[in-house]
């Protein structure tokens, strides 16, 4: 059953280049959402709580990837690359 699942699920790339300065915003809980561009040119939100594991001294940089399911719920977050 959880193999049926997996397949089901739906996922998104998309690049973060965010500076030290709004990574903390991130951090100390003054900004709610991230918002970003995928590769596909869609907008995508989500709580910015998720990113807080990859906060660096120089901000968050990377592509993620997100994965979800049919119900739009947020299954995880994964850094994919620098």
């Amino acid at each position: 059953m959880k193999d049926q699942q997996t397949l089901k699920d739906k996922a998104l790339t998309f690049r973060l280049n965010v500076d030290r300065e709004e990574a903390m915003r991130y951090y100390r809980g003054e900004a709610s959402a991230v918002v970003a561009i995928t590769d596909s040119g869609q907008s995508l939100q989500f709580p910015a709580l998720h990113v807080r594991r990859f906060i660096t001294q120089s901000g968050i940089h990377g592509r993620f990837r997100i994965r979800f399911d049919d119900n739009h719920k947020m299954i995880n977050l994964e850094r994919i690359s620098d």
